[in-house]
């Protein structure tokens, strides 16, 4: 298989098996993910700073720095949803969520103070968010690719951009919007 067709193939094979997992946790419904072209065209402009701060973390905690890039979608959801006048004309959204506290409390901050949680629905997403990112490790691992290749780094810059993706999509479910077909 030719490397871009892997690479497609990857990415939309992980958005299916964590859509799968959404829906079976039932964070999301079947059909189409609810999305916004304002939130997915903002990961271009915090993916660099993102993997920077998150690539040095794969050591230790993988876990981690996967699973802080659905955060930071759930993030970027809430504030499309609050007020994107003003929060789409952010330099940098990443940097200004990973400042509040730090890269090591970036999912306190995103689950307290701006998705507002607490009690069981605080912890379950803690624990949702984990599963989600466990998944996409064990894929990634699954792929047999050699750590510390481009390769390596491509997979994992791809799976970030796909939990971004599934997280402002459960962030928006959680608020209210779906996408249906219309006709």
């Amino acid at each position: 298989m030719e490397q871009q067709e892997y690479y497609t193939h990857y990415e939309e094979a992980l958005r299916n098996e964590l859509t799968a997992l959404c829906i079976n946790q039932q964070r999301l419904s079947r059909g189409v993910l609810p999305a916004s072209p304002d939130i997915t065209d903002k990961w271009d402009s915090l993916a660099p700073l993102y993997i920077s701060d998150a690539s040095r973390e794969i050591a230790k905690y993988p876990a981690v720095s996967l699973g802080w890039a659905m955060y930071l979608g759930m993030a970027v959801a809430k504030y499309w949803d609050t007020d994107w006048a003003i929060y789409g004309k952010h330099p940098n959204l990443y940097e200004h969520i990973r400042n509040k506290r730090g890269f090591d409390y970036m999912d306190e901050v995103v689950r307290g103070e701006i998705l507002q949680l607490s009690g069981d629905e605080y912890q379950k997403t803690e624990d949702f968010v984990l599963s989600c990112s466990r998944l996409a490790l064990d894929k990634i691992r699954h792929e047999g690719i050699e750590p510390s290749t481009p390769a390596a780094f491509f997979v994992y810059t791809l799976s970030c951009k796909v939990l971004y993706t599934i997280g402002a999509a459960v962030e928006l479910q959680r608020l209210g919007y779906k996408l249906e077909k219309m006709g």
